[in-house]
């Protein structure tokens, strides 16, 4: 190990549980020797040499009683960790490769025109890569339970962090059923005629089976995304080759919208910047879903607690193979994925094509488009859709329909994992005899597979009445109820922009607290910032790039699309549907964490990080790392055992005064 200006203290002496009092501070090195606990694996090699047994650290077990977000877990309110790498990559890839692309870039096309498509795939690229950027250096040091909302709570403010917990499972619950209607649109195109088929099989059966996907054992679901991650990418390859293939040899190109790159939806924009600033903004909904990786985290499959074994080895790197390439690369192929498709979407129709989608609230006058003609079938909203049923190649349309259907099952069914897993990691470290924390405390345990099975199923049925208001109107997105979901899906897209942001900024706070009391913690032998500074991979797992520059410009691209790219809709002329869409979420947001400061009389704007306060966060995070790490031997419970627990609190005996 390099040499270091102040020594370091790689050995914890043994401390009697009896005289370690409540939420007292470990004797151990909370930086690169705690960061050894994840080196452990009991499959792992056996390592008992002298020099082995000097980077040997022992943590006494302590009790939080008064710190519940760093409570011990009983065996019910854990997972199986069970996640490898390649699954953890996978369910990245499934929750972001959705329906965006496929429907998305043909708005973007007709509001902006080809060049916007290309400058807006390429812009949220950029933003996701630098998001993740920061996610992934906070990550890989603590990969913990409920890391979004935790960090955020940790770095930033307390009621911040539970806000953006609620925000994010409402991003993804809402993504769920999103996507199960997106999928009742597609299917449409060879039902329209067939009563009852959206109602009884999209809207009830295929939510059903999603359940019964995600309410397998975490390693079995791990190879189900493995399996269908694979299958998409193949499909979009093979779309991206056919796509090409009629371009080049079909009259098709002829169509094409780079004819007058600059155009726009003057309906929409009095601009072509405007436009393009509206286009940044639907983008969104392409790219949600890529920082996903913090949450199938709680299920990795990292090191054990014990026997110890040294810093180089195989488990250890996995930390930063893992959540290091998720992080890097995944939003370079998805850009590219993007940009690519969306290029040759441009070459292959034109902007003015009246199968195109359009924003819901104008009025387009020269395709109109009526109620009965939708329910005629063959109807659709995709560009790819539209190309390959204007080329020769017979069933071709078909079969790219097919896809976008499997694509949008596929991305529900990471959306339920994600939202469940965000709820049980919000849940499960509540402890308290109120009622209300209590019935939230419920949705904190997993059945005897390991499986969150409570807060999944209140998931799927929290927002499972969205698909039927759209079905009356027949996917018309002109309707009222259209709007109204439509407001609804675009609330969850600007959800995740304010996650994102309070993710930057819980960055770069972390960022500065470390390098601003670096010799302070060097004292008591915290060395974060000088093995970054060093590039100690051991001790540091992921360093990210051009820090902390590359967080402020995350944080103001946020920024600027909250603010001002979700208000370029109103420019031309004011409409609620636009406003609501743009600005509601992040009054609601602003709302909610403003009350929950007056509920728990929290005046201070952010947490205190003094040296000292520093000190005792890295301190919990640690601890919070090594006792998520743990897997205590489960007690199988029965369902009327779980169903008493829930109703307990109403039982339990008043306390009289």
């Amino acid at each position: 190990m390099m040499s270091k200006s102040a020594p370091r203290e790689t050995v914890s002496k043994d401390v009697p549980l009896d005289d370690i009092p409540i939420n007292s501070t470990l004797p151990s090195n909370p930086s690169s020797a705690s960061i050894k606990a994840l080196n452990r694996d009991p499959e792992g090699p056996q390592h008992n040499s002298a020099d082995d047994q000097t980077r040997m650290t022992v943590f006494p077990d302590t009790h939080f009683d008064h710190n519940p977000i760093e409570a011990p877990q009983p065996p019910d309110h854990t997972v199986r960790r069970k996640l490898e790498g390649k699954h953890i990559f996978m369910i990245a890839i499934n929750g972001t490769l959705g329906t965006g692309l496929y429907v998305r870039s043909g708005q973007i096309l007709e509001l902006g025109g080809p060049v916007a498509v290309i400058l807006s795939f390429l812009f949220l690229g950029f933003l996701t890569w630098a998001v993740m950027q920061c996610i992934a250096e906070l990550l890989c040091l603590w990969p913990v339970p409920g890391a979004v909302p935790l960090f955020v709570r940790k770095f930033v403010d307390k009621e911040l962090g539970d806000t953006v917990g609620v925000a994010y499972w409402y991003t993804y619950s809402i993504g769920f059923s999103a996507l199960i209607t997106t999928s009742a649109s597609v299917l449409n195109y060879w039902t329209a005629d067939v009563d009852g088929f959206t109602e009884g099989f999209v809207y009830v059966a295929l939510p059903v089976t999603l359940v019964i996907i995600n309410a397998v054992k975490v390693e079995i679901y791990g190879w189900i995304e493995v399996v269908t991650g694979v299958i998409k990418m193949a499909f979009l390859t093979i779309i991206i080759i056919c796509l090409a293939y009629i371009i080049i040899k079909s009259d098709v190109s002829s169509n094409s919208s780079w004819r007058d790159p600059f155009t726009y939806d003057t309906n929409a924009a009095d601009g072509w910047f405007e436009a393009l600033m509206m286009c940044f903004s639907v983008a969104i909904f392409a790219y949600a879903g890529i920082e996903n990786f913090a949450v199938s985290v709680i299920e990795a499959r990292w090191p054990s607690t014990s026997p110890p074994i040294t810093s180089t080895s195989t488990p250890y790197r996995s930390v930063k193979r893992t959540l290091g390439f998720t992080a890097f690369y995944l939003p370079i192929i998805v850009a590219f994925a993007y940009t690519v498709s969306g290029l040759l979407v441009s070459l292959g129709i034109e902007r003015n094509n009246c199968g195109l989608q359009r924003l819901s609230w104008l009025e387009n006058e020269e395709c109109p488009r009526s109620e009965e003609d939708e329910k005629k079938g063959k109807f659709t909203f995709s560009p790819f859709v539209i190309i390959a049923r204007g080329s020769e190649i017979y069933g071709l349309h078909n079969a790219f329909n097919a896809f976008i259907v499997f694509t949008a099952l596929t991305c529900a069914n990471t959306n339920l994992y994600v939202a469940s897993r965000t709820l049980f990691g919000v849940t499960r470290n509540i402890r308290s005899a109120d009622a209300m924390p209590r019935a939230l405390a419920w949705f904190g345990v997993t059945n005897n597979n390991g499986v969150p099975i409570r807060a999944m199923t209140f998931t799927a049925l929290a927002f499972c009445w969205v698909p039927f208001l759209q079905k009356k109107e027949t996917f018309n997105t002109g309707s009222d109820l259209g709007e109204f979901v439509e407001i609804l899906v675009q609330m969850g897209s600007v959800s995740i922009i304010i996650i994102w942001a309070c993710l930057c900024l819980a960055y770069i706070r972390f960022y500065h607290c470390i390098h601003k009391f670096d010799d302070t913690l060097a004292e008591a032998g915290i060395y974060l910032a000088r093995d970054r500074r060093e590039h100690q991979c051991n001790e540091y797992p992921y360093q990210s790039h051009w820090q902390p520059l590359l967080a402020y410009l995350a944080l103001a691209g946020c920024l600027v699309i909250l603010v001002i790219f979700n208000g370029v809709f109103l420019w031309k002329r004011f409409n609620v549907i636009p406003f609501l869409s743009g600005y509601l979420t992040t009054i609601v947001f602003v709302a909610v964490w403003l009350l929950l400061k007056v509920y728990k009389k929290s005046w201070s704007a952010w947490v205190s990080l003094d040296s000292a306060a520093v000190e005792e966060l890295i301190r919990d995070l640690n601890e919070l790392r090594d006792r998520s790490l743990e897997q205590p031997p489960r007690v199988p419970r029965s369902f009327w055992v779980s169903v008493k627990e829930f109703f307990k609190w109403q039982t339990r005996p008043r306390v009289e005064q």
